[in-house]
């Protein structure tokens, strides 16, 4: 899973039909203190999440097995919208 920050918004008017309605967002990884790790993913939302939440990411085999994405091309998918991150020890 990627512990992540909603940070934008993807547009894209021809896609693969099974992914018709699908919203897709840009997340950033962050460290679990918030701090921004590189890159980007560009996720399908599942859980409504909006700019700026952070968010549960998962990828590969996982994603496809979120509600409502089986059977449809998809490598990222947010999962969660995270209310609190504790780190023992920090």
């Amino acid at each position: 899973m990627i512990l992540g920050r909603v940070v934008g918004t993807v547009v894209s008017t021809r896609k693969d039909e099974k992914l018709t309605g699908a919203k897709l967002l840009v997340v950033q990884p962050i460290d679990p203190h918030g701090k921004d790790e590189p890159g980007y993913v560009v996720a399908v939302d599942t859980v409504d999440a909006g700019e700026h939440d952070r968010v549960l990411v998962v990828s590969g085999s996982s994603a496809r097995m979120a509600s409502g994405l089986q059977d449809r091309p998809v490598d990222a998918a947010i999962i969660g919208v995270v209310d609190t991150v504790e780190v023992k020890g920090s």
